[in-house]
C-alpha cells in the first residue's frame, strides 16, 4: 500500500489525518495533504498511489484489531458455550465496554470510519461487521440447538435488523461525540441491556 517511507512519511500522514477528519474522504484534497506535507501533489503519489490508499492507511490497522479482539471475544464465548455454560453468557456481560474501549484507544481512526468513510471499501463497515455478528449467533444458537437447548424461532429479516441495531448502538457513542468517560458510562448500560434482551431472544 505504501511505496516508499522517508523522511516526510510522518508529515504526511499527520496531513492526512487533519484533511480526512476535517473534509471527510469525499471532500478530501490530495494537494491540500501534499501541501501541507511541503512536498508536492506529484511526490505525494510515490508514497500511497491513490486517495483511498492513503485513508486505508489510516483505519486498516483498527479495523484488524477490532476484529481479532471480536474474534478473540468469540472463542471465548465458543467455549464457554461448549462447557454448557449458558447462564454464563447472560451474566458475564462487558462486551460493549471491551469494544468502546479498543474503540476508544484508537478513536481518530474510527472518526473516520464511521463518519468520514463515505466513497471507500470501508463506508460499508459498520453493514459487514453485522453481518459478522449474525454469522457468529446463528452458530451459537445452532450449538445451543445440538446441545438440545430450545431455541425461540424469529423470522430472519427481524434477526438481521436486531443484529444491526446491537452493533450500531456501540458506535452511536463515536458519531454523537461522547468523551470517553461518556462512553464507558455507555458501555454499561448497553451491558446492562442487550444481554437480558438477548437471553429473551433467544428464549433460554
Amino acid at each position: 500500500m505504501i511505496r516508499d517511507k522517508s523522511s516526510h512519511h510522518e508529515k504526511i500522514i499527520a496531513a492526512a489525518w487533519d484533511e480526512f477528519l476535517t473534509y471527510g474522504f469525499a471532500d478530501a484534497s490530495m494537494r491540500r495533504i501534499a501541501a501541507a506535507a511541503g512536498m508536492s501533489a506529484a511526490g505525494l503519489y510515490k508514497h500511497f498511489p491513490s486517495k483511498e490508499d492513503m485513508f486505508a492507511a489510516l483505519v486498516e490497522p483498527a479495523c484488524q484489531g477490532l476484529m481479532a479482539l471480536y474474534r478473540q471475544e468469540e472463542t471465548l464465548e465458543t467455549e464457554s458455550l461448549q462447557r454448557g455454560e449458558i447462564t454464563q453468557k447472560w451474566e458475564s456481560g462487558g462486551e460493549a465496554k471491551i469494544a468502546l474501549s479498543y474503540i476508544y484507544d484508537h478513536l481518530d481512526a474510527f472518526r473516520l470510519l464511521i463518519c468520514k468513510s463515505a466513497g471507500t471499501r470501508y463506508e460499508t463497515f459498520l453493514h459487514d461487521l453485522a453481518v459478522e455478528e449474525e454469522k457468529t449467533t446463528i452458530a451459537i444458537m445452532n450449538m445451543l440447538k445440538a446441545q438440545g437447548k430450545q431455541i425461540n424461532n424469529i423470522r430472519p429479516e427481524e434477526f438481521h435488523l436486531l443484529v444491526t441495531a446491537n452493533v450500531n448502538a456501540v458506535f452511536q457513542a463515536v458519531e454523537h461525540g461522547f468523551t470517553r468517560e461518556e462512553a464507558m458510562h455507555y458501555a454499561d448500560t448497553l451491558d446492562a441491556f442487550f444481554p437480558k434482551a438477548w437471553q429473551a431472544f433467544f428464549g433460554y
